[in-house]
């Protein structure tokens, strides 16, 4: 079982696909998804079409261990669609590994899903009913099951039909034997984005991967809109009225990579106007300011700029350990920890403290740091976090879905401080993260935050304890 030594809100996946004639395909999108590993370390696969046929090559692994030069050169086409997978919905084995292949009346389609279905149980019985067989526990598989459902339509038109029929958090990359398209969900709560490299035309979860392999961003995929790519050019389809947008804020928190840019916001911007907006409500006397690496770099460089006290790195991170696996002792698992993270002693000895995290979520990692940082010497913690209390599980493609293992769902404020064993503990405001993001407040889900659900929440094994004080 792999041990993730951040105790992070994880994102389910990062997708993306390309569409360019006498373009190697299924070497832009491995390099692709390299730009998109920081979504998905589990699985990872890609799907590669040359108008006939498509062949499909995905297994358990990061990026650079599932694919090697051979099997990319074997991947020949000029359509292709990639996913990185951390699970959410559905267990790590191959099974679940995307993209999911398959044939129905109309030929055969790969798919490559980012998100979460609030509707899965529901859709899942009643196809079941008439007659859908399921391979995987992966919701995914909803979508293919539905699509198939409306084999006599084009597959232009199954899509519409199944967005009026699901419900949640989604954004697909979808192939056909020749033709690429690009769904978002109504409310946009997973963010998807188009580019361009010479002739060939790029959908990408973040503007960062579009970078990886020298293309240009051109925009974003509106909520509730479905994207035809094919030989001749981009087609839009808007067949959901518009609904009231709901970005997840927590993608400019934590999830994408900083040199993104989502709906038109800077998340390292928005990350370091966080980090300003937590000196304002939070001035701590301080002789340094110290990251939990890498989330809250952006952060504390804000708090630096705005309190004048000096930055300094103060954890050293290893960026060479991959993953690592859970030990069957605690002492190994604390090995483990300290071999991800290291404190700078010269930095920190004697130092009064703040540091600064993007989110807490269990509080397991952040009682470990700052046991490292009391054994380096540190004579204050003070810590700040540039997200406010997680006290509602998410029901979107984030791994919170559980209210038992949020710490700031079951403490108070000096309750945590004392579990954490800090000296001071400060959340930024919902107010004060989300004008950090310079769009309209109301254009992002913070659920995890405020309990307000922008999608129904159907599914039989969310508990009224998980939604209690929440609102859809």
């Amino acid at each position: 079982m792999t041990l993730y030594l951040e105790d992070k809100p994880n994102d389910e996946c990062g997708v993306f696909g390309i569409y360019g004639k006498g373009v190697d395909v299924a070497k832009y999108t491995y390099y692709g998804l390299y730009g998109l590993q920081h979504r998905g370390q589990e699985s990872a696969g890609i799907a590669v079409g040359n108008g006939d046929k498509i062949e499909l090559y995905k297994n358990l692994g990061l990026v650079s261990e599932v694919f090697d030069e051979t099997i990319l050169g074997s991947l020949k086409g000029y359509i292709s669609v990639g996913h990185v997978r951390y699970s959410t919905t559905g267990s790590n084995s191959v099974i679940n590994a995307q993209p999911l292949m398959f044939r129905y009346l109309q030929g055969s389609v790969a798919i490559a899903h980012n998100g979460n279905l609030t509707n899965a149980q529901k859709m899942r019985r009643s196809l079941a009913h008439n007659g859908s067989v399921f391979q995987s526990s992966s919701d995914t598989e909803i979508f293919i099951n539905q699509i198939a459902q409306y084999g006599q339509d084009t597959i232009e038109d199954a899509l519409m039909k199944c967005m009026i029929d699901i419900k949640g958090a989604y954004s697909l990359v979808i192939m056909t034997e020749d033709k690429l398209i690009g769904v978002r969900d109504p409310h946009g709560v997973r963010p998807l984005c188009i580019g361009k490299r010479g002739d060939a035309y790029i959908l990408s979860s973040e503007s960062c991967a579009l970078d990886c392999i020298g293309a240009d961003f051109i925009r974003d995929v509106e909520p509730g809109e479905i994207v035809i790519i094919n030989e001749k050019g981009i087609q839009s389809l808007k067949p959901m009225m518009e609904r009231k947008r709901a970005l997840c804020v927590f993608e400019l928190v934590y999830v994408a990579r900083p040199d993104s840019i989502i709906d038109g916001v800077s998340v390292n911007k928005a990350r370091r106007e966080m980090g300003k907006q937590l000196f304002r409500e939070y001035p701590i006397e301080a002789d340094c300011i110290v990251p939990v690496p890498d989330s809250g770099i952006a952060a504390a460089i804000g708090y630096s700029q705005e309190s004048g006290i000096p930055y300094k790195f103060g954890l050293m991170k290893n960026r060479y350990i991959g993953r690592t696996f859970i030990q069957p002792t605690q002492e190994l698992r604390d090995i483990a920890v300290s071999l991800k993270l290291n404190p700078i002693r010269e930095d920190l000895e004697g130092q009064r403290v703040v540091l600064v995290d993007d989110s807490i979520v269990r509080g397991t990692t952040s009682r470990k740091i700052v046991k490292m940082l009391r054994k380096a010497g540190v004579k204050e913690i003070h810590l700040v976090v540039s997200s406010p209390e997680i006290i509602f599980p998410c029901y979107y493609g984030i791994d919170t879905s559980d209210k038992n293992e949020l710490i700031a769902a079951n403490m108070k404020l000096e309750e945590m401080k004392k579990s954490i064993g800090v000296e001071s503990l400060h959340f930024i405001s919902l107010e004060g993260m989300l004008s950090a993001c310079e769009r309209d407040p109301g254009d992002f889900c913070a659920a995890c935050f405020n309990g307000h659900y922008p999608v129904e929440v159907t599914d039989q094994n969310i508990s009224k304890y998980d939604l209690e004080g929440g609102k859809v």
